[in-house]
């Protein structure tokens, strides 16, 4: 009898040394289940003081920014031969032309792609002139209405401005009117040789003596877009050989 309380007295420290230990395993498991999972920091950002590290806000003026910006020139002068034109492209240059002669009543339309030399030049005076951010009217005080009115307009998204004058101090103002003119000019005159290179080719050799002085006004957009064109003259049959020799003689000043 005695061996045995002994017995049991030397198995109750052993037993609460196992019960202890279930229970600081339970209250461990149930720690690691209940504690919160530390956050993952966040990507490294150098922001400068004074920077805000929020992302900026989706504005209308943002998404304005993003969408497709479309240009157009008008000019209008009912007594001049070529009374009416509107050249409308994007940004890359791609658009069409209409215009109007004296005593014609159908307006003529065709697909313009200007040269990436030609759409520098326009862009970088289109940015000159901050043309969607800027109020300035381009109107000089002395009016010369006998020279046309032109109208030059830009949209991008909801913004939308046009202005209009028929002189301008404003240099940049005068050199994208000027740029257009010469887009015009050389967009009618692809229209006026492939006409009469199909139907009237006895006018060829007028057309080609126009060019040539076209070319020494500086009255062409891109004269090097003309070469392949000047190429196809030079071999064209059916026109007089008086204009595929001056097509010849024009390809070579160009190639120079």
């Amino acid at each position: 009898m005695v061996r045995r309380t002994l017995q049991t007295v030397q198995l109750l420290p052993a037993a609460f040394l196992i019960f202890s230990a279930a229970i600081f395993n339970c209250d461990f498991c149930w720690a690691q289940t209940n504690t919160p999972s530390p956050e993952l920091p966040n990507r490294k950002q150098n922001n400068r003081p004074g920077q805000s590290s929020a992302a900026p806000e989706n504005t209308e003026d943002s998404r304005a920014g993003a969408a497709p910006v479309k240009y157009s020139y008008e000019f209008s002068q009912p007594e001049f031969y070529v009374r009416h034109i509107i050249i409308e492209h994007d940004a890359n240059g791609r658009g069409k032309i209409t215009f109007e002669r004296l005593n014609e009543e159908t307006s003529v339309v065709e697909p313009i792609g200007l040269s990436p030399s030609a759409l520098s030049r326009l862009t970088e005076l289109w940015h000159a002139l901050r043309f969607l951010e800027s109020e300035e009217n381009y109107q000089a005080d002395k009016q010369f209405p006998h020279l046309g009115t032109m109208r030059i307009a830009m949209a991008q998204g909801t913004r939308k401005r046009t202005a209009e004058f028929n002189w301008s101090n404003n240099a940049s103002a005068s050199a994208l009117v000027t740029e257009y003119r010469r887009v015009a000019d050389q967009a009618i005159f692809v229209f006026d040789i492939s006409v009469a290179r199909e139907n009237q080719p006895l006018n060829a050799p007028k057309l080609m003596e126009y060019l040539e002085s076209a070319l020494k006004r500086n009255w062409m957009s891109d004269p090097q877009q003309l070469i392949p064109l000047l190429k196809e003259i030079s071999t064209d049959d059916h026109l007089p050989l008086i204009a595929r020799n001056h097509a010849l003689r024009l390809l070579k000043k160009l190639e120079k």
